[in-house]
């Protein structure tokens, strides 16, 4: 046997681990994967890299505009974004969507919203660290498709999901962190300002009011 036949016999230059990526976690997902969003999207619809696969009825993989220079990303999915396959359009999206356009923000010109998982747990429980794990490799290749300037962290999980900072949300919402070079803020839950509708001084939405002008101002400084 010579040895280019050998050489030929561990030839692997036809294998695409890009193919492994949708069925197990433990496949790397490099930095520029995804020439865009709908290539990624494709790869979350077919994907089992946690038991969430099984149980989904659409992935959720985001809405707004691609090239926003805010990036909000909220923490799984719930029985309406299942339904639909798109991130917060229940009850929650909708007080989302007033809260930005209270400072004259427009979901489909300044802002893209996602979720730390794309599918959603059963019972909307919270997602585990392994699904998170799994998952996160599809956000980050969001957030490099995306580009954002800002970045807005919805509740305790989307803050521990991308930057691992375990902190209860109310000793952190409200300042400027900074991840991977860019300036990310958690805020609190649209759901958590749902059960607590009182806006009464240092209430949960006199605190989101006070947050989401911050946002507003450091993103007219960031675009003069």
């Amino acid at each position: 046997m010579s040895s280019e036949t050998q050489l030929s016999l561990f030839d692997d230059s036809n294998f695409n681990a890009k193919e492994l990526i949708p069925t197990d976690a433990k496949v790397d997902i490099p930095r520029g994967t995804y020439p865009n969003m709908d290539k990624l999207a494709e790869h979350c619809r077919s994907c089992h890299r946690c038991e969430l696969g099984k149980t989904r009825t659409h992935a959720v993989i985001g809405r707004g505009n691609l090239q926003a220079k805010i990036m909000l990303i909220g923490e799984a999915p719930g029985q309406t974004e299942d339904e639909t396959g798109l991130p917060f359009v229940g009850k929650s999206g909708q007080l989302l969507d007033k809260i930005l356009a209270s400072v004259n923000f427009d979901t489909d010109k300044d802002v893209y919203i996602a979720n730390i998982n794309k599918c959603r747990p059963p019972d909307n429980r919270v997602p585990t660290n392994e699904e998170m794990l799994a998952c996160k490799p599809y956000l980050l290749e969001q957030i490099r498709l995306v580009d954002p300037k800002i970045i807005l962290l919805t509740g305790a999980t989307s803050v521990k999901g991308l930057i691992g900072d375990k902190r209860p949300i109310s000793k952190i919402r409200g300042q400027w962190l900074e991840w991977e070079g860019r300036l990310c803020m958690a805020i609190f839950h649209p759901s958590y300002l749902l059960r607590n509708p009182s806006r009464e001084k240092g209430t949960p939405k006199w605190l989101m009011w006070q947050d989401i002008q911050a946002v507003k101002a450091k993103f007219d400084q960031l675009n003069k």
